[in-house]
């Protein structure tokens, strides 16, 4: 169950919100940006996108840059009210910040100032961040976290009133600074005047030649402006996913958190540690999940349905009191009381009606099955539309494709198809008629008609006791290589 804002922390529209989303992610090692890869099913540009809308931003602004063509259609999609500003050079926090600023009109109240790359952050946070800015009056507000091990983290030092004094890199840090353990998130609140005109005055003299946006905190205070800090006790919302490692990592918290999540609401999860639930997917209670079982996209599932073990669907739709078992689904609808499985795959564009069964080894494609009907086991039905009460018996194959186009098939209500059958669509078998096993139905099976499509059976008397004797006796003959050396 992914987190969401409570009205009771959710503050009065903030003037902007900026997330920065323009590095380059080369420890991804990836042809895709880094804010495309998934946590919980969900981009990480999505869960930052989420979180920023949460605290009602009248600006929405993300700054772009690297893989510039994937990030912002994606932007564009997930929030279409948001802006984009491009930064072309990657010269540092300050810069981008100043990149975003140039794209939006003189601002009043506060701007937040946040990541595409930290998934776990919640726009509960983001709101709460915003309440102690203005609670606490401070000209900039700063989002930290108390660490085992700070490596790598700017260090948070106060003042003797618990104001932020200023910010050290840890290559920056002497020893005594290095064992302070209360790290900058990077994520910031800031009255909009005060990021304006600090941005301004950022400069590059320093060993990276950068625009650092931490500077503006040291102005800020020069300014006698007040300098806070918000401290969370989720370390994981402050944690940036920088290669795959990092995102195994963040994919497993997250979604240790959203199963234990649907327990507490009454799911029976038999095995939590082989249990994967995406962030959107939605459960009702009395679900049972065996073991193995994925559970992705927007995914819902109804009251009293049973799933596994060894079962992924994803995008799927799954009626009350219907069982999954090992068997694989997307974009596919399992009715209320169907049964599916096991070692069956349900491809798009499946609907299988009410108290329907789709049983062991079979395949579905843009099939609509009606309620009460069955293929129990080891079919193919693709392009096609089966009527209420049918049975496909074992091995029939819906031969929906001549090579260059697909065709559709139509079955209709009450209808038996027997075992071994090919219906080569467009076939259309009417209400309440039979197929003969073993038949090739070519033409249509007009309602009540028993359609037979095969060649008379013919046996030649004696043939195989002949076959026999004739191996026989070659086998016994001089120089047969199966006589005795």
């Amino acid at each position: 169950m992914s987190a969401a804002t409570s009205p009771e922390t959710t503050p009065a529209a903030v003037a902007a919100v900026v997330v920065l989303a323009a590095g380059g992610g080369t420890r991804m090692r990836s042809k895709r940006s880094k804010l495309l890869h998934e946590v919980g099913g969900r981009s990480m540009l999505s869960h930052a996108l989420a979180a920023a809308s949460a605290v009602q931003p009248e600006h929405l602004v993300v700054v772009v840059g690297h893989a510039r063509d994937q990030v912002e259609p994606l932007v564009h999609e997930l929030a279409p009210q948001a802006t984009t500003a491009v930064q072309t050079e990657q010269r540092g926090t300050g810069h981008a910040v100043r990149c975003a600023l140039e794209v939006l009109p003189e601002l009043t109240g506060e701007v937040l100032v946040t990541y595409g790359d930290v998934p776990m952050l919640t726009g509960e946070t983001l709101a709460e961040l915003v309440q102690r800015h203005r609670a606490d009056g401070n000209a900039v507000t700063v989002l930290t976290a108390d660490v085992p091990d700070p490596t790598g983290y700017g260090r948070i030092l106060r003042d003797p009133d618990g104001q932020v004094a200023r910010i050290v890199e840890h290559r920056d840090a002497d020893e005594a600074t290095r064992a302070v353990t209360e790290i900058n998130s990077g994520i910031y609140v800031f009255a909009a005047d005060t990021l304006a005109t600090g941005v301004a005055r950022l400069d590059a003299v320093n060993a990276q030649g950068e625009l650092y946006l931490t500077d503006v905190l040291g102005l800020a205070r020069a300014d006698g402006g007040r300098v806070g800090a918000h401290r969370t006790d989720d370390l994981w919302q402050t944690e940036g996913v920088n290669d795959r490692v990092q995102l195994a990592r963040m994919n497993a918290e997250l979604n240790r958190r959203t199963v234990e999540g649907w327990m507490r609401a009454g799911v029976t999860v038999v095995d939590p540690a082989t249990t994967w639930i995406d962030a959107d997917v939605r459960l009702a209670p009395d679900v049972l999940l065996h073991p193995g079982t994925i559970l992705a996209g927007a995914t819902t599932v109804g009251e009293g349905a049973e799933l596994g073990p060894d079962t992924r669907l994803r995008d799927c739709e799954v009626g009350e009191g219907a069982s999954v078992v090992r068997s694989e689904a997307h974009l596919a609808v399992i009715g209320a009381g169907a049964t599916v499985g096991p070692w069956s795959y349900l491809r798009p564009g499946t609907e299988l009606g009410e108290r329907g069964k789709i049983g062991g080894f079979v395949e579905t494609k843009k099939a609509v099955i009606g309620a009460g009907s069955k293929v129990p086991h080891l079919s193919y039905v693709g392009d096609a539309t089966i009527g209420a009460g049918s049975n496909i018996g074992a091995g029939t194959i819906f031969a929906n494709y001549d090579g260059v186009d697909k065709f559709p098939s139509t079955i209709g209500d009450g209808v038996f198809v027997g075992s071994g059958t090919v219906l080569v669509a467009p076939a259309e078998i009417g209400d309440g008629a039979f197929v003969a096993a073993g038949s090739t139905i070519t033409e249509p099976v007009p309602a009540d008609d028993l359609g037979v499509a095969r060649g008379r059976q013919r046996n030649v008397e004696g043939w195989a006791g002949r076959r026999r004797e004739s191996r026989a006796a070659a086998a016994d003959a001089p120089g047969d290589s199966g006589a005795a050396q």
